[in-house]
């Protein structure tokens, strides 16, 4: 009986402490990066440059926000301004997700782009966020 006790005790403590262990899905490290506000952010005077913001997408692991520039009928540069980095894993993953992405972006000039492998959530998010900034800036690509 008491042996019991002890074990059964026992498996209390660990699955409490199980369910305390902070992991990316549960626990935000530091301030949470706001989003930028969407829509057009500057346009370049004596440029065809116009610089617009995506809405900030959720994923399973946080937010993404991504920064495109349009300069004429061409996609020039899509950055990710905010994206999961509330733990050394999300880092990781978007370390080596979003330079991909963003290759990706460029070269397709749509936001019609592969999932990168082993970041879904984040792909998701990016492809989301790009599309509504395509919208935004009504971009069309030259074809």
């Amino acid at each position: 009986m008491r042996r019991n006790l002890v074990v059964g005790g026992s498996t209390g403590v660990l699955l409490v402490l199980l369910f305390l262990y902070p992991t990316s899905r549960n626990h935000v490290s530091g301030p949470s990066v706001p989003a930028a506000t969407p829509g057009v952010v500057s346009t370049s005077p004596g440029t065809s440059d116009l610089t617009v913001n995506g809405t900030s997408e959720g994923t399973r692991y946080g937010p993404v926000q991504v920064r495109i520039t349009v300069r004429g009928h061409r996609l020039i540069t899509v950055t990710a301004v905010v994206y999961p980095s509330s733990g050394g894993r999300d880092r990781e993953i978007s370390s080596f997700a979003l330079p991909q992405l963003e290759q990706e972006a460029i070269a397709a000039q749509s936001a019609r782009i592969d999932t990168v492998s082993g970041a879904t959530f984040t792909s998701d998010g990016y492809r989301r966020s790009l599309q509504s900034a395509l919208d935004a800036a009504h971009f069309r690509a030259a074809g």
